[in-house]
């Protein structure tokens, strides 16, 4: 017994289990002692919290069962193995709900009756690995946003030393793989010198950019390969202090040859590369100026490509732009470096000579002439394009550049009246050309204005049988009175509105208004043909046979009641397609006339296969008889040719009854005129024909007009 007692004296006291668990309570971290055989003895709150479970149900355990990590079995062999030694790691921890938990396991070997246990310490390391998750995203969308930027990043601290780059950076700056996968500060900041255009300017750049602190800069440089770069620096801030500088490159390349592009067509006519008008402006003006101040003349040449549209017709515009290239190239070819080509228009050319006088002018002019002379062979097409020159010469200090250029247009407008390719200098007396030309606009446009606001009327002049003052019919006649111009005449307002292609417009405004009157007379019960004049661009004009017809339909007006006028004119101008629009009206009842007749060209041909009914002498004829026999033969055979093809013969202009009885003899059948009457209001023509006011029934069939 006292041997026993003897022995136990004799082996280290156990440690008391109660007494450790108490140590280990008031710890704010896990705590587990473990026993030599890797079971819990004693756990307190914070581990039965860490795990799920009240702290007593951890007793017995082996640690084994509670950390899941396969590495775990190894660890506690190098606990066993490592003596006293403390020993650290990350391992998971299983809890009660089957859920695991990142934790910091710490073991400290301790005493225990002889043989080693463990003090094993569990941190929860879970908000620490939420927290490092969180700045690892933050980190990858940085680096994502950062590669995603079309700009290429530098950053560096404020020591000079480089963070970090992204790789629109790398690739902007050409970096070789080794130094981008790798980058040392000098290698890369020594590349980046060797790389541009300037190094001595980057290197000086630098300098300021270093100096310049906390201030935001921008610059631009070039690259050896021709990339233009734009560099913005702006200062790295944490907490509102600088901790290095971050720049942003980015290639302009492209942006600044696209703003080169849009000057250079803002500049330059887009087809044939030389000057536009506001550059022939500008130079104008300035040699204008010089001209004023220096007495060193210039001279302008207005160029026009002779029937140029007869190429574009024939070959297309493909062929045509490039004939207009090839013109170009022969003008600057033709001129000297201190001159200037410029084209204003479809194939209008502009010169401006600098020191040059008339005599200068003229031989530059007859070097284009001489250059315009060669053939131009496009396609294995070869044909000729020549041109005709205005010249104009600047007033001393009155000649603005639009009245240099409106001058050489008017010399360029009689050189073309004239039978075009030569040239020719403006003289004063062109102005008065010029004056006619504005007041030809000036009256194009009144009457434009005039159609809306109902300024046009028309007037209707008696056409009555020869033989006994039978009214036979109207013909429609427009009048114009202007609030400034007061009234004017049609022969001088119809070749504007002709020339301008207003005709169209005015010319349908005739027919209905025509139409409409011709019906009220109609359903008053007169026996009446309306005649209405009608322009060749009017007759031509698609749709014209279905306008009538519809005008005709829309009075309620039988078509026989309408006579149009044509001109002999129009009878030569593609006579099939004329023809059959002269049928298709005749098939609606419409009469036809040529106004006019013996005027122009007709061919007898086509009197004979057109459905013509009536010709109408002109009044030039007329106004010499009796006693004019040269008007009294032509009178003679237009009489005898229209009894040969059984057309009626009208006579308009008469005005004396010795015209009447002499056309009378020669077998006219109608006239209109003076000697009846003049072109009436519809008021005043039904008061001279003797149409009572209201009184449908009581007018006659057949009236006298005296």
């Amino acid at each position: 017994m006292s041997a026993v007692l003897a022995a136990r004296a004799a082996e280290p006291a156990t440690p008391s289990v109660a007494l450790a668990a108490a140590l280990i309570d008031g710890l704010c971290d896990a705590v587990w002692l473990v026993d030599p055989d890797y079971r819990v003895l004693a756990a307190n709150a914070a581990a039965g919290r860490l795990i799920g479970l009240p702290a007593s149900t951890l007793l017995g355990r082996h640690v084994l069962d509670l950390l899941v990590m396969p590495e775990d079995r190894c660890f506690w062999q190098e606990v066993d193995d490592g003596g006293e030694a403390c020993l650290d790691s990350q391992t998971l921890l299983r809890r009660i709900d089957g859920s695991t938990l990142p934790v910091l396991r710490q073991v400290q070997p301790v005493g225990w009756g002889g043989r080693c246990a463990y003090l094993v310490m569990l941190r929860d390391l879970s908000e620490q690995r939420r927290v490092e998750n969180e700045l690892e995203e933050r980190l990858a969308e940085l680096r994502a946003t950062l590669e995603s930027t079309a700009d290429g990043i530098l950053v560096i601290d404020l020591d000079g030393h480089v963070r970090t780059f992204n790789q629109t950076f790398a690739r902007l700056w050409r970096l070789p793989p080794e130094l981008a996968a790798r980058p040392d500060d000098d290698e890369l900041f020594d590349w980046m010198r060797q790389q541009v255009a300037e190094p001595l300017a980057y290197m000086r750049r630098l300098a300021q950019l270093d100096a310049a602190g906390a201030q935001a800069t921008a610059d631009t440089f070039g690259l050896k390969d021709g990339t233009v770069v734009e560099r913005v620096s702006l200062p790295q801030l944490r907490r509102g202090e600088p901790v290095g500088r971050v720049f942003s490159f980015r290639d302009i390349t492209e942006r600044i040859e696209a703003s080169r592009r849009i000057d250079s067509l803002a500049h330059t006519d887009a087809l044939t590369g030389v000057a536009n008008r506001q550059v022939l402006m500008d130079r104008l003006q300035f040699a204008l100026a010089r001209a004023r101040r220096e007495h060193a003349p210039c001279a302008v040449l207005a160029i026009d490509l002779d029937h140029f549209k007869h190429v574009n017709d024939s070959f297309g515009h493909g062929i045509g732009d490039r004939v207009l290239v090839e013109v170009a190239q022969r003008l600057t070819g033709s001129l000297r470096e201190v001159d200037q080509v410029a084209r204003l228009g479809s194939d209008d050319f502009t010169l401006l000579l600098n020191q040059a006088d008339a005599a200068t002018a003229e031989t530059a002019a007859r070097r284009v002439l001489g250059a315009m002379q060669r053939p131009f062979e496009v396609d294995g097409l070869r044909f000729n394009v020549t041109c005709s020159i205005g010249i104009a010469l600047p007033l001393p200090d009155t000649d603005t550049p639009d009245d240099l250029l409106r001058r050489a247009g008017i010399a360029l407008e009689e050189v073309k009246a004239s039978g075009r390719g030569h040239f020719r200098f403006h003289r004063a007396a062109d102005d008065q050309d010029g004056e006619r030309l504005r007041s030809r606009l000036q009256l194009d446009h009144a009457m434009r204005q005039a159609l809306p606001r109902g300024e046009f009327r028309l007037h209707y002049q008696p056409q009555v049988d020869i033989a006994d003052g039978r009214l036979l019919g109207a013909e429609a006649l427009i009048r114009w009175t202007d609030a400034q111009l007061g009234e004017v005449s049609p022969a001088r307002f119809i070749p504007v509105a002709e020339e301008s292609g207003f005709i169209v417009a005015i010319g349908d405004w005739v027919l209905r208004q025509a139409l409409a009157q011709a019906a009220r007379w109609y359903g008053d019960g007169a026996d009446l043909v309306v005649s209405v004049n009608v322009s060749p661009l009017q007759f031509q004009q698609p749709g014209f046979v279905e306008g009538v017809a519809q005008v005709l339909a829309q009075a309620g007006l039988p078509g026989e009641r309408l006579e149009l006028e044509l001109t002999e004119s129009l009878l030569v101008r593609d006579a099939e397609e004329t023809l059959q629009r002269l049928q298709a009206l005749a098939a609606l009842g419409v009469r036809l006339a040529i106004d006019d007749f013996g005027t122009g060209y007709s061919s007898l041909g086509y009197l004979k296969r057109f459905p013509i009914s009536r010709l109408k002498i002109d009044r030039s004829f007329i106004k010499g008889l009796p006693g004019d026999p040269s008007d009294a033969g032509i009178v003679q055979a237009i009489v005898q040719l229209g009894r040969a093809l059984r057309l009626e013969v009208i006579a308009e202009g008469v005005e004396t009854d010795a015209q009447r009885a002499f056309l009378h003899g020669l077998g006219a059948q109608q006239y209109q005129g003076f000697l009846c009457a003049p072109a009436l209001e519809v008021e005043a023509f039904n008061a001279r024909v003797g149409l009572p006011a209201g009184a449908a029934a009581q007018w006659p069939a057949v009236r006298r007009v005296r």
